[in-house]
Order: C-alpha cells, then sequence, then structure tokens
C-alpha cells in the first residue's frame, strides 16, 4: 500500500507539472526532461526518507549525511551481494542523491536476483534509465516498463510509464487503454483531470472540462450486493471490489467504476455520473446499464481467473436501482 501511495503521489507531481508543458510542445524537450528529472528526484527521496522499515540496516540510522548513510549500505552490499533489499534499497537512495547510473547498476543487481521476475523492481530500473536519459523512453526505458507492466498489469507507475511509452511511439490508442486503466485505480482529482484529458486527446475526443470534486453528480444506480455462500467461503476481507458501470452495446471501456471492500459487503452502492471514466459518455445519458460486480483478489482493475462476480441490467426507467449476489468464479 505505502508503494502505491507513493507512485500516485509521483504520478500527481509529474502530471501537474510536465503535462501542460508537454500538451503545449506535443514532445520531450530539455526543459520538460529537466522539470521531470527534478519531480522524480524529489519524489524519491521522500520515498527513500519514509523506506521500507524492514529493510534498512540499523547502523545506518545513527549516520548523520546521506551520503554516509550510502556509503556505508554500499560498502556493505559488497560483502553480502545476495542482499536484493540492500540493491533495492541501495537504488533509491542513490536516486535521491542524483547518481543516477549507480541507481542503475543497483537495480540492476536487484533485477538479476529476482530473475527479472519482480514487475515494480523492473519499474523501479526503467525509472533511473529514464531519469538518466530521457531518450530512452522510446528505447530501453521503454521496454522496461513494458516488462514491468507485463508482470505488474494493476500497478499505478506501470501502467503511467507504459502509457507514456506507447504515447512517444505513437500508439495513442494504447497509451489511452492503459490510461483508462489507471484511471480506474481512483487516483487523485488533480491527476484525474490530466488523465482524462490526454485520453480524450489521444481517442480524438472534445477535451472535457475539469472535474468539480466540490459539486459531485447525484448517483444513477443503487446496486444492492449481496455475497453467496461459496463466494463468502472463498473471499479475502481485505480484496477490493469493482462496481462497473457498462453501455451493454460497447461494453469497453466501462462507463464508470467505483471501489469497495469485501468486508464492507453486503451493501448498497451508488454508482453516477462523478464515477465515469471516459469524457463525454456519463451513465446517466443510458437508458439502461450492465452492472458488473467484481471481487478481485488481485487488487487489478482487470478481471484474472478465479475473481468472483455478479452481474444484471439496470434500467435507469425503473428507479435506477438492481440487486446482485457475487456468486460466478472467472474460468
Amino acid at each position: 500500500m505505502l508503494w502505491i501511495l507513493f507512485g500516485i503521489m509521483l504520478l500527481f507531481a509529474t502530471a501537474t507539472v510536465v503535462w501542460p508543458l508537454y500538451r503545449q510542445q506535443r514532445r520531450f524537450s530539455a526543459m520538460i526532461a529537466a522539470i521531470f528529472v527534478g519531480i522524480i528526484g524529489l519524489s524519491a527521496s521522500l520515498y527513500s526518507h519514509i523506506g521500507t522499515p524492514d529493510t534498512a540496516p540499523a547502523n545506518l540510522a545513527a549516520d548523520s549525511t546521506v551520503e554516509a548513510m550510502v556509503a556505508s549500505l554500499d560498502a556493505r552490499l559488497q560483502d553480502n551481494p545476495e542482499d536484493l533489499n540492500g540493491w533495492k534499497m541501495l537504488g533509491r537512495s542513490y536516486m535521491q542523491l542524483g547518481n543516477q547510473p549507480k541507481a542503475i547498476e543497483a537495480f540492476e543487481k536487484a533485477v538479476a536476483l529476482e530473475g527479472s521476475s519482480n514487475g515494480e523492481t523492473l519499474i523501479s530500473l526503467g525509472e533511473a534509465v529514464f531519469t538518466n536519459d530521457q531518450t530512452t523512453i522510446g528505447g530501453r526505458a521503454g521496454r522496461l516498463f513494458e516488462s514491468g507492466l507485463a508482470l505488474a498489469p494493476g500497478n499505478p507507475r506501470a501502467l503511467f510509464y507504459a502509457g507514456l511509452a506507447a504515447a512517444q511511439r505513437g500508439d495513442t490508442l494504447i497509451a489511452a487503454d492503459r490510461w483508462e486503466l489507471l484511471l480506474a485505480l481512483s487516483p487523485p482529482p488533480q491527476l484525474e483531470d490530466v488523465l482524462r484529458q490526454r485520453v480524450a486527446e489521444w481517442r480524438g475526443q472534445p477535451v472535457p472540462e475539469p472535474l468539480r470534486p466540490s459539486t459531485p453528480a447525484a448517483g444513477v444506480v443503487a446496486v444492492d450486493i449481496a455475497i453467496g455462500d461459496g463466494a463468502a467461503r472463498a473471499i479475502d476481507p481485505a480484496a477490493v471490489v469493482f462496481i462497473i458501470a457498462r453501455d451493454p452495446g460497447q461494453p469497453s471501456p466501462p462507463l464508470a467504476v467505483t471501489r469497495r471492500r469485501a468486508g464492507d459487503l453486503p451493501a448498497i452502492v451508488t454508482i453516477g455520473d462523478a464515477d465515469a471514466m471516459v469524457p463525454g459518455r456519463l451513465p446517466s445519458a443510458y437508458e439502461q446499464l450492465e452492472i458488473i460486480v467484481r471481487v478481485s483478489a488481485s487488487g487489478q482493475p482487470m478481471a484474472q481467473p478465479g475473481d468472483w462476480f455478479g452481474q444484471g441490467m439496470a434500467m435507469l426507467a425503473d428507479g435506477a436501482s438492481i440487486a446482485i449476489v457475487v456468486d460466478q468464479q472467472v474460468p
């Protein structure tokens, strides 16, 4: 959870500063790259300071400077080259110091120890490569982000960076697909505005006005959710529940998505225009909606084998309410 929060903070900082410039210039200029690197460095510094408590060696806490801490960790790892968490922390520390080549080396060690099997580590290496040389978004960094996304398809940073990489190489529809998935993860409102605007531009749609969180639209459908007996025995109370509204005639992308925790069910959940995913496609504009309630064991917005779900059709003219029992599994 801490890592996801860090990712969202990073995305928010990057989007609010870099994208207004990018929208004007339509390319990654030197100025944009410099701003991007500064934001990455600041965010990396924050995360490295917060750290992962169980990975920080105790003797580092007594050192008086960041440089001394990094030097101490680096020296320790020379004698303990199999310390996976140590290499990851060293990579974050070098990112804090702005030493991207050393960060790359550290993350490469971690990737090698994991056999390139950890999406988050690949993304961290991609960030280090990208901040060291922004042209690599179309090369090595872009490939690392793609690999990270393949291993962690619901990771916010993977979706964001892989979307950037797709847009840079001209695959704007793929970029739009990825950022729509990122929107399903409920990013902060300011970042949500930027994502929606870029998705609209990439899809050739009118650019939407910023959302007004202070005056949210009323709910469109009240979904009375119950859990079937089989599902209740199998579902983790901490699992994420996605409540999805779709146009039956054009089910992808969804019209609206909201989230709950499995432990909060049974419950009545309202979904409406404030949860809209795509600019110009509001649930209230449709006569009927397909409602899907899916419990995601992985926390990913995309359906995975074994996920429990229920679905039904809601007619807005019938009072805009529907009862759904979660009692089916994705094959």
